[in-house]
């Protein structure tokens, strides 16, 4: 699926219990963000402690990512693929600096 498309989709579910405004929302967001890298995150230290890896859980957890990711790009006015040729340029950008350096 496209991610624009996606984030269409995604910014329809909603939340829960009804938030008392958009700054409620955007904590929301940005904290189902933190949790799910989080979640990644604790994946690979499962990994290191007991070797053990699962590239279907990682999967299943990068999708909670994502989801919170495209609904943090419409809270915020941005499509996911604006934010993502923003990222681009920016960290071209960095490389073109440090091939200068």
């Amino acid at each position: 699926m496209d991610i624009d498309r996606y984030a269409e989709w995604a910014a329809k579910i909603p939340v829960g219990r009804p938030l008392k405004d958009d700054a409620d929302l955007l904590a929301y967001l940005c904290l189902g963000l933190a949790s799910e890298a989080g979640e990644v995150a604790g994946l690979l230290k499962k990994r290191l402690r007991d070797g053990r890896w699962s590239a279907e859980a990682a999967a299943d957890e990068l999708g909670d990512v994502a989801y919170y990711f495209a609904r943090l790009c419409a809270a915020i006015g941005k499509t996911p693929s604006e934010i993502l040729d923003q990222s681009v340029a920016k960290i071209e950008a960095r490389l073109s600096q440090s091939a200068k350096a």
